[in-house]
């Protein structure tokens, strides 16, 4: 995938991910709604491991609209934790 640029008269530049080659020369601006014409740059391939671009991905996605929490989460029930140790066995029990 390859990062186009396009520039719109009204909100300025905007950024698009196309298959290398795919790109058009218009695009609707998502802000306006008007023709956002190609800016012809260097395309700039991406070369991070998949799952360090999904991560840095998510993480910009949830600082531009987080998700919103429906529901309290429920607890746990507690474990008793158990030692292995012989001498923990004499210990009372609460």
């Amino acid at each position: 995938m390859a990062t186009y640029d396009y520039r719109c008269p009204n909100d300025g530049d905007v950024e698009v991910r196309f298959p290398l080659g795919e790109a058009p020369p218009t695009l609707p601006c998502p802000a306006c709604g008007g023709a956002a014409g190609r800016v012809w740059s260097a395309p700039r391939l991406t070369r991070t491991p998949r799952a360090l671009r999904t991560a840095l991905d998510r993480a910009a996605a949830s600082a531009e609209t987080p998700q919103v929490v429906t529901r309290v989460p429920g607890r746990r029930p507690a474990t008793p934790r158990a030692s292995a140790h012989p001498a923990h066995s004499r210990l009372p029990r609460l």
